[in-house]
């Protein structure tokens, strides 16, 4: 494009005000009235549904930590040890796993998640040393018992 004056060249805003509109309309295109067909309301909304957007990524989670959290303490409270009492004897034996892998455990395997508690119950009450001498545990599932 070729301008004659200054005053024109500021004006003319080109595609790259198209685009700008066009991203803010694609986001905006689940509202309904004006919210979705004019610029300066739309922007607005569409601000705003950005920032529920992080907000929600980190309720969730948020939501997601509690859920673990009171699945393994259920698992706990069924095997008759106290959570914080739980984690204490699986950092003493050295058993690093998080709250999601100790939550699916609980739900979905709990032969496994009564031999951690086990091995917790032991880590706590006799110390380290107390495991190295303790016999294997019985009831203790992997792959190469379920063939």
């Amino acid at each position: 494009m070729v301008f004659t004056t200054a005053v024109n060249f500021i004006r003319a805003r080109g595609p790259d005000e198209f685009w700008r509109k066009r991203k803010i309309f694609k986001i905006a295109a689940a509202f309904q009235g004006r919210k979705r067909n004019c610029y300066s309301i739309a922007i607005r909304y569409v601000h705003r549904a950005l920032v529920y957007a992080t907000k929600g990524r980190q309720l969730k989670k948020a939501d997601m930590a509690n859920l673990w959290e009171t699945r393994v303490t259920a698992g706990c409270e069924e095997h008759g040890l106290p959570y914080a009492d739980f984690r204490e004897g699986l950092t003493k034996s050295n058993i690093l796993l998080n709250r999601k892998t100790l939550a699916d455990l609980a739900c979905y395997e709990p032969h496994s998640f009564k031999a951690l508690t086990n091995i917790a119950k032991q880590a706590s009450v006799e110390g380290i040393a107390g495991l190295a001498k303790a016999p294997p545990l019985s009831g203790v599932r992997n792959r190469s018992n379920l063939k």
